[in-house]
């Protein structure tokens, strides 16, 4: 996983509410434990019409979004089953971040593990966000702030842990792995305190 440390990019944007993982990655996707290529089934069933095709209309079919990796979405993103799909169908299809009103508990702690950033913002400024597709953020993790057009910084809430994952390009297990010296040295230390029996 790379480190999360700034990004700068412009948005692409779906005004629905309540997008659910099946939306964001359809149950028939569901059968592989690779990540690498589910971003081609991304929102599969708004991307392609039904012979198969691609819907003009769909904001990620469209060339002008091709390189947004910040998806600005209407409030309730990520509702529905847990699915660790679809942060990695996110992911895949090139988003580093996912600006809402409201993100389903669930699917942020999902993000999280996996470097997608899930960021939620005061509604007001979020509906302004999707009024305006395309235009260019910073997000700055360390911080805990996103940049907005004209200069104006928002801060968002972001737990200590899963920023210094992010900031380490790590997940949960990778941040454990990179303590083991230290736990080595605890648990001996414990080993060395306790009295011995006669």
């Amino acid at each position: 996983m790379a480190a999360f440390t700034t990004l700068t990019s412009k948005t692409v944007v779906l005004r629905e509410r309540n997008i659910d993982t099946d939306q964001i990655i359809p149950a028939r996707f569901l059968t592989t434990t690779e990540r690498a290529g589910l971003g081609r089934h991304a929102f599969s069933d708004w991307r392609l019409r039904a012979d198969g095709s691609p819907n003009p209309d769909f904001p990620f079919n469209r060339a002008e979004n091709a390189d947004a990796q910040i998806l600005v979405a209407g409030r309730n993103f990520g509702c529905g089953s847990s699915r660790e799909h679809a942060p990695w169908a996110l992911t895949d299809l090139g988003l580093r971040a996912v600006i809402s009103a409201e993100i389903a508990d669930i699917f942020r702690s999902n993000a999280l593990k996996n470097g997608l950033l899930p960021v939620v913002l005061d509604e007001a400024i979020v509906d302004e966000l999707l009024d305006r597709p395309g235009i260019e953020l910073s997000i700055d993790v360390a911080r805990r702030r996103v940049t907005l057009p004209g200069g104006a910084q928002v801060e968002f809430p972001l737990d200590a842990f899963a920023r210094t994952c992010l900031l380490e390009g790590v997940d949960q297990l990778g941040y454990l792995l990179r303590q083991q010296t230290a736990i080595e040295h605890y648990e001996q230390s414990q080993h060395e305190d306790r009295p011995h029996a006669c």
